[in-house]
């Protein structure tokens, strides 16, 4: 038998509640191990901290999501090259074998620049995958519709470029109306990590429970099963409005069972 697709739980999954959070539930849940999204909660940003919740709890790290989200722009630094790298030193610290990175802003115009070959560059330095994740078009405050001008240089789709490694988000692919198995093809064999979400079409991020919505999921999940996928697959799902943990929990839950049943190898 092949060995089994290792399916790991973001830790965004949790918000609003702390990165420990993540690790409680991924524990009592039966998980295989955590992705760390680095943000505004400070144990996030602390490796030792990270690392000693790992071992408390017997959850690797499977990935680093480096800080570069609207929200965390300061994080760890201003400056973007240095989030990255950081991002890098914290996932060889925690023996996490890769970090996921958004496609740069167009208004980092220099970092937009250097950013094929830093992500090169940091790969062959440290052995760490850097997975450059496809985005979707911003919407401007106050528009109900997606506005086809990308927010990303040159494009939210990181093979526009071509890179060694990416990051699969498949809600992404629903806000921006992408064929989530075209751009699984077009990623090939540097398809190397999965964001397991689903979402309706809306040109916004939903990360809902995968079966909640109307991408394929479970054919994603089946391709990458009877493939040569060597990477993890997250399950990276908005649970903000759940009530309680026992809410939370329950669809996390789901969301795990239904990774289980379509990435079963045999």
């Amino acid at each position: 038998m092949r060995q089994p697709i290792p399916i790991g739980l973001s830790s965004a999954s949790v918000w609003p509640q702390p990165v420990g959070a993540a690790f409680a539930l991924a524990a009592e849940l039966g998980y295989d191990g955590i992705e760390l999204m680095v943000w505004a909660d400070p144990v996030s940003q602390d490796v030792r901290a990270v690392d000693r919740l790992a071992e408390r709890y017997g959850i690797p790290v499977l990935a680093v999501h480096a800080p570069c989200l609207l929200i965390t722009q300061r994080v760890w630094s201003p400056d973007p090259e240095t989030r990255l790298r950081k991002a890098v030193a914290a996932a060889k610290d925690l023996r996490a074998s890769t970090v996921v990175v958004h496609p740069p802003f167009r208004w980092q115009r220099r970092y937009a620049d250097n950013f094929p070959r830093l992500v090169d560059q940091l790969e062959h330095d440290s052995e760490v995958r850097v997975a450059v994740e496809n985005m979707f078009p911003l919407r401007p405050l106050g528009r109900r519709r997606a506005v086809r001008v990308s927010g990303f240089r040159p494009s939210p789709d990181p093979t526009d470029v071509g890179y060694a490694n990416y990051t699969l988000d498949v809600s992404h692919c629903a806000a921006a109306h992408m064929d989530v198995l075209e751009l699984a093809k077009r990623m090939g064999g540097g398809l190397a990590h999965v964001h397991l979400a689903d979402g309706t079409g809306a040109p916004v991020d939903e990360h809902l429970v995968p079966g909640r919505g109307k991408q394929p999921c479970a054919r994603l999940c089946e391709d990458l099963a009877a493939g040569d996928f060597a990477g993890s697959v997250v399950l990276e799902i908005n649970t903000r409005k759940a009530r309680d943990r026992s809410e939370r929990a329950q669809q996390l839950r789901e969301a795990l069972a239904f990774a289980r049943l379509h990435l079963h190898r045999t």
